[in-house]
């Protein structure tokens, strides 16, 4: 178990973690270029950077997942020997990645406990397991129900266990992955509180994030890697949002700060519209919308809510099982996510990876992936490859899309890349309304700072766009107006204006009792 802190002669803490000279390629990519850091007991280190700049790859290093090319890793003065996750873990490590490596049909002491024991011991001592969980469990501020099936468990209470799991193989330098990507405010906060009780007694705590607002919220250093390189340290105290943004992409980036406008007509309107999943559960129950142009209207709710559902009927991939959808004021009446793209619909889709490319195509085949029937494109049934390519060549550059040419393979480019790769083909046509599904799940502060002025140019050109994303401050910094969606309810739309981060927090955890309170002031 961690311990509480160690203090040296010069009243700093020990150092626990050093890495010294490490380098990784693949193949002519430089992953990590001779980057040492280090960490002392009681610290949290905060590791930002770019989509690509290495900081993943960095801590599969430390966990053993990878080998570095050259480098060496101590871990409590004791070298660590490479690629050994089970090194990793003896050497008191633990790794709670950003999709949690639960099994469902598990209780919580079981997925705790599992790997803990040896397989040859004839019988499980679950009573000293359970005792030594729920003894955590309450030092920590960790509350969990031991006998309770993951399954059945909310993502706060999820992470929960997996950073208990880490405490129970005696972990004492901690690694979370995007640790608040997919929790409420108050679930963040919780977690937050949670690192300061560990950290107090003697853990340590690396954790990769894209949020500025959690590095200033949680940790007490800063490391920044660009292309691969360690470009600065820093005690968090000492800088701020604006110098850690260029120090990660080499420029100053700015917010977005979108020019009130007047709403236009509308381009999308739900009423009362319900679906219903294969065994009859309601995945949207009663919705209201309405979108109208020139207007961002923000989906804020935590992951698993509704929101798959609300993007697949505005997609047109499924239809209402009750109520009704119209789009610029014409009924839809069937599924056709083809009709949808003709009447002026593109959308981002929640995962570029699956949903949104296919990896093993080529960019112009996605570029011209759902409009390769059109006469620009296809002649007599043929494909127009040259007109393609070309038409190709036009949207890498309109939206600087890095990649060698539109014959490259997709699932060569970087998150950012393909994200700018959808986002030509999603308004390059200039649509009248935009599904915005998570469309900057993953991404840089860079990558999201072009996202969102291209989707506050097209909202100026007059598309509506409905923007589903479990960021708050991807929300508050786009919609004109904001609903929160849970258990498939919608609440009415609020103004961005008259609604807090605790607000929404509440709203999303289902304390839809506070509506009054934010209605009447607005």
């Amino acid at each position: 178990m961690p311990t509480p802190v160690a203090a040296r002669a010069d009243g700093k803490a020990e150092v626990v973690l050093r890495l010294a000279g490490i380098t990784k390629r693949f193949g002519p990519l430089l992953a990590n270029d001779s980057i040492s850091l280090s960490l002392r007991a009681g610290e949290v280190l905060a590791l930002l950077g770019e989509n690509g700049a290495g900081k993943t790859t960095l801590m599969n290093i430390l966990f053993g997942h990878y080998v570095a090319d050259a480098g060496s890793i101590e871990a409590f003065g004791r070298p660590l020997p490479p690629g050994s996750p089970r090194a990793a873990l003896q050497a008191g490590i633990g790794m709670v990645h950003q999709h949690f490596t639960l099994a469902d049909n598990l209780s919580v002491l079981d997925n705790v406990a599992v790997g803990t024991e040896r397989l040859w011991r004839p019988w499980s001592d679950r009573g000293t397991a359970k005792r030594r969980l729920l003894d955590l469990a309450g030092r920590f501020g960790l509350g969990v129900r031991p006998d309770a099936l993951v399954g059945d468990l909310s993502v706060g209470e999820r992470q929960r266990v997996e950073i208990l799991k880490a405490l129970f193989r005696d972990a004492r330098i901690l690694i979370l992955d995007e640790p608040t990507a997919v929790l409420t405010p108050q679930e963040s906060a919780g977690l937050f509180e949670t690192l300061r009780k560990l950290t107090a007694d003697g853990l340590a705590v690396v954790f990769i994030s894209h949020k500025m607002n959690e590095v200033f919220a949680a940790s007490d250093t800063v490391a920044v890697l660009r292309a691969g390189k360690l470009v600065a340290t820093h005690a968090t105290a000492s800088t701020d949002r604006e110098k850690l943004a260029e120090l990660m992409v080499g420029r100053a980036v700015k917010p977005p700060s979108p020019a009130p406008l007047a709403p236009g007509e509308p381009v999308l309107a739900l009423s009362a519209v319900t679906v219903k999943s294969d065994h009859g559960r309601p995945l949207l129950d009663a919705v209201d919308l309405t979108i109208r142009r020139h207007q961002v209207v923000g989906i804020a709710g935590v992951s698993g809510n509704g929101q798959t559902a609300l993007a697949d009927l505005v997609s047109g991939l499924i239809h209402p099982d009750a109520g009704h959808a119209a789009l610029k004021g014409e009924t839809v009446d069937r599924a056709d996510p083809a009709a949808m793209v003709r009447r002026g619909v593109a959308r981002i889709p929640e995962d570029r990876h699956s949903a949104g490319l296919v990896g093993a195509m080529a960019v112009w085949e996605n570029l011209i992936a759902e409009r390769y029937r059109d006469p620009a494109f296809s002649r007599l049934g043929v494909l127009r490859r040259g007109a393609a390519r070309a038409y190709a060549h036009d949207v890498i550059d309109a939206f600087d899309v890095r990649c060698p040419g539109p014959d490259a393979r997709t699932q060569l480019l970087s998150g950012g890349n393909m994200q700018k790769l959808i986002l030509g083909r999603t308004l390059a046509h200039g649509p009248d309304l935009i599904l915005a599904s998570q469309p900057t799940r993953g991404l840089d502060v860079g990558a999201v700072s072009y996202v969102h002025g291209r989707l506050l140019e097209a909202r100026a050109a007059g598309a509506g766009v409905l923007l589903i994303s479990e960021d708050l401050d991807e929300i508050l910094a786009l919609a004109d107006s904001i609903a929160v969606i849970h258990h498939g309810r919608l609440t009415p739309l609020l103004p961005h204006d008259r609604v807090s981060v605790r607000q929404l927090g509440l709203l999303m955890a289902g304390h839809w009792d506070i509506l009054p309170e934010i209605v009447d002031a607005a």
